[in-house]
């Protein structure tokens, strides 16, 4: 039997839209990558992942897509968006980690912890109940789902799921953990350890995909800067027959400028249904 990956990449609230909509209009032509036996899931492609295993029909995830700020419940919610400060300590993390990944999600674990401590990002409380709107209720799938995130004590990868090594690890507290974007939103502790978001490993995370025989990678956000690699680049690496497919012209134009904006997640969302149209025949052809 051919074992099929299907990795779901960082992006923000924009990004979540965009692969449900692109996911929803495969599935609409016939190719359902939903039934994938490996999901990998990082920061908002967690969220998706979650959401695509679980019980609610694809077509009525898209649709939540296409709802307004203040009907999906995020409309009062401040306006979070990655700023040039942000930047400056993704950048300055580079720096100092010398090409070392993990020494990276060190330094820049420990400026989040740093900002969330002087009240620089909301509460765990607070974020908690955001990412609640998009999964609440929803436990670990009978399914292998993997969820990122990036230990800041040590820089090293965790990979959470039902049939991981942590399979104690709540759902919500691993998606939550996936999705903490460093010095935007808090850390997140579980146990004894501290996390940040799985994005600060990779975009895509998609050598956990290794063992599958055909990968297809929906990523939003993802490039190749300093020791961080593409997943275009790492699937080559792996030498697995995949498909990358990221955001088209008009995809980048309804994304806008700040992957955090939920004002932009509708044509966000409607941007990947008409996406994929382009990409039917490719995905069918290696799915199967």
């Amino acid at each position: 039997m051919t074992t099929r990956g299907l990795v779901l990449g960082g992006g923000g609230i924009t990004g979540i839209a965009w692969e449900t909509g692109l996911l929803w209009g495969l599935a609409e032509a016939g190719v359902d990558l939903t039934d994938a036996e490996r999901v990998v899931g990082t920061s908002a492609g967690s969220i998706v992942g979650a959401q695509v295993t679980s019980s609610t029909p694809l077509e009525e995830l898209y649709r939540r897509q296409l709802l307004a700020p203040a009907e999906l419940g995020d409309g009062g919610v401040p306006l979070a968006s990655i700023g040039l400060g942000v930047v400056a300590r993704f950048a300055g993390a580079l720096l100092r980690s010398r090409g070392d990944l993990e020494r990276f999600g060190r330094v820049l674990g420990g400026a989040a912890v740093t900002a969330s401590a002087k009240g620089r990002t909301p509460s765990v409380e607070e974020r908690y109940d955001q990412v609640a709107q998009r999964i609440g209720g929803i436990e670990w799938p009978d399914r292998d789902l993997v969820v990122t995130a990036v230990d800041v004590a040590t820089g090293e990868l965790a990979a959470f799921g039902p049939r991981g090594s942590t399979p104690e690890v709540r759902l919500e507290d691993a998606v939550n953990a996936s999705c903490a974007v460093p010095c935007v939103y808090p850390p997140i502790r579980i146990g004894s350890r501290t996390f940040v978001d799985g994005g600060v490993r990779s975009g895509s995370n998609a050598d956990l995909a290794a063992g599958c025989d055909v990968v297809v990678a929906l990523t939003p956000v993802d490039r190749s800067v300093g020791p961080m690699h593409s997943a275009a680049r790492i699937l080559a690496r792996m030498d697995v027959p995949h498909l990358v497919i990221t955001p088209d012209a008009a995809s980048v134009a309804a994304i806008g400028r700040n992957v955090l904006d939920p004002g932009a997640r509708p044509p966000s969302a409607r941007a990947g249904y008409a996406q994929a149209r382009a990409h039917v025949a490719a995905v069918r052809e290696l799915w199967g």
